[in-house]
């Protein structure tokens, strides 16, 4: 498949949420893309308000600002903290979780 229903953008939030201390270059591989792209993806999300880049020493910390609303206009009632809960595979209902509880 050439395409996918998330962009890099909100792959790099899932990989934000999973672990606020990620590496850069761990955000790249999970993208497939260069560090040089991740740095650009975690950059737009930072300078959009979305994300809050912090110093640990010498890591990067981050912090997902869930309250956020989305930018694309049909979703702007939801925020990115929606996002994050409805694909959080946690929280998500599956066919499988529904047939269990049938």
């Amino acid at each position: 498949m050439t395409w996918g229903f998330l962009t890099s953008h909100g792959r790099a939030l899932l990989c934000i949420a999973a672990d606020p201390g990620v590496r850069l270059r761990e955000i790249a591989a999970a993208l497939d893309v260069t560090e040089r792209a991740a740095f650009g993806v975690i950059k737009d999300l930072v300078d959009a308000g979305y994300v809050v880049k912090e110093r640990d020493g010498r890591r990067n910390r981050y912090h997902i600002r869930t309250e956020a609303a989305l930018p694309e206009t049909l979703l702007r009632q939801r925020t990115v903290g929606h996002l994050l809960a409805l694909l959080d595979d946690t929280t998500v209902t599956t066919p499988a979780k529904i047939s269990r509880k049938a």
